[in-house]
């Protein structure tokens, strides 16, 4: 027998959390649309995300190493695969919404430019006197206004909840900079905080993993770090005797990350009981953050974050392909507002509404790494 929407909103009722979303609470989207006999709001929203040209892009988009480096670092694309699934995984745990958090997790990247956190820093400066420029703002725009795929209206037209949590994405974000449409003062979905928490999560370890396969960093330099020993030694423990070193590495990655995700859902749990969280209204009337690992793991998980940066993160490898970035990007950003006439007509075009540096940063935040390379070199030689 078929199953229908109805079905799918009648099983999420019946097994999510009180204080979990529901498809059939969302408070819809921004274009009126027919309901789908057979998908949920938010699995529509999925394949919308996932059929997107900004979704593929992420393809060749830099995560920390550029993917002209090695075909086996993660890139945007993969990052956010992984990120999905194990947010998925935890979200069962705790009965959210595990196609909400899917969409989320998919979604919460595609507004980053081109050669990592180092690209968008520096449009970022470049847009300091022009309206600024954010990853999460700029996924918003992107998923209203940029994305045109349907002849009815501009964007992907998602639902409120999914556009919401792009801009509430961050245990930081800006209640000040938050539109008024998406009501600043309301605590984000518990399903946004786990995206935010498990993107964290993943990036620490996978990080660990790209680091010591392109030779970045070392076993013998990570045993500085507390958290990783114990996974090492529980690792070393549980495997036979000769395993090879990477294959404990494998079987230690797994190990801190299924305890970092197992804290986390322990955490949440007992955050959500100690806050008297019994309620959708009470959930979102709540000022706290709900979703975190515990205090002490935490500090152990920042102390592993600080290691990476110092260590990885700001390798003179790594910083050579980023200062050459940074200066391609900042080519391209003084040609294209010197030249909008260079820029294909649909970009072009867009500078009479938005402005000329906004539609350029749009222009430029959209370029895969390669595509910003190929382009440098066509133009400025």
């Amino acid at each position: 027998m078929t199953l229908t929407r109805s079905d799918i909103e009648a099983r999420e009722d019946a097994t999510l959390a009180p204080y979990a979303m529901r498809a059939a609470q969302s408070r819809g989207r921004q274009y009126t649309s027919i309901a789908d006999n057979y998908r949920s709001e938010f699995q529509r929203d999925r394949d919308r995300i996932v059929h997107s040209r900004a979704f593929r892009r992420l393809q060749y988009k830099t995560q920390v190493f550029t993917n002209d480096e090695g075909d086996h670092f993660r890139t945007r694309l993969t990052h956010t695969i992984e990120v999905a699934q194990v947010a998925r995984v935890a979200a069962r745990r705790l009965r959210l919404n595990e196609d909400l958090v899917e969409c989320v997790a998919l979604v919460h990247d595609v507004g980053h430019p081109p050669f990592g956190h180092r690209g968008e820093d520096l449009l970022a400066e470049l847009m300091k006197d022009h309206g600024g420029f954010e990853h999460n703002r700029q996924g918003l725009r992107l998923v209203e206004e940029l994305e045109i795929r349907y002849p009815e209206f501009p964007g992907l037209n998602l639902t409120y909840e999914v556009r919401e949590s792009i801009i509430k994405h961050s245990a930081h974000y800006d209640r000040a900079k938050v539109p008024r449409r998406f009501a600043p003062e309301e605590n984000p979905l518990l399903e946004a905080q786990l995206v935010d928490e498990i993107d964290s999560i993943v990036y620490d370890c996978h990080d660990i993993d790209d680091g010591l396969r392109g030779g970045y960093v070392s076993v013998e330099q990570l045993r500085e770090v507390p958290l990783w020993t114990g996974a090492w030694s529980e690792a070393v423990a549980a495997s036979p005797r000769g395993t090879s070193d990477k294959l404990i590495v494998d079987r230690a990655l797994r190990l801190l990350l299924d305890s970092l995700v197992g804290d986390l859902v322990e955490h949440t749990e007992s955050q959500i009981r100690a806050r008297g969280i019994d309620s959708f209204a009470a959930l979102r009337a709540c000022p706290h953050q709900l979703v975190g690992i515990s205090p002490s793991l935490k500090n152990a998980k920042e102390s592993l974050e600080a290691w990476l940066f110092a260590n990885l993160y700001r390798d003179y490898r790594v910083n050579r392909v980023f200062h050459k970035a940074r200066r391609i990007l900042s080519d391209l950003f003084t040609f294209f507002t010197t030249h909008p006439d260079s820029m294909p007509p649909e970009h072009a075009a867009r500078a009479e509404g938005a402005g000329l540096y906004r539609a350029v940063a749009d222009y430029i935040a959209g370029m895969t790494d390669r595509f910003a390379m190929d382009e440098h070199h066509k133009l400025l030689g």
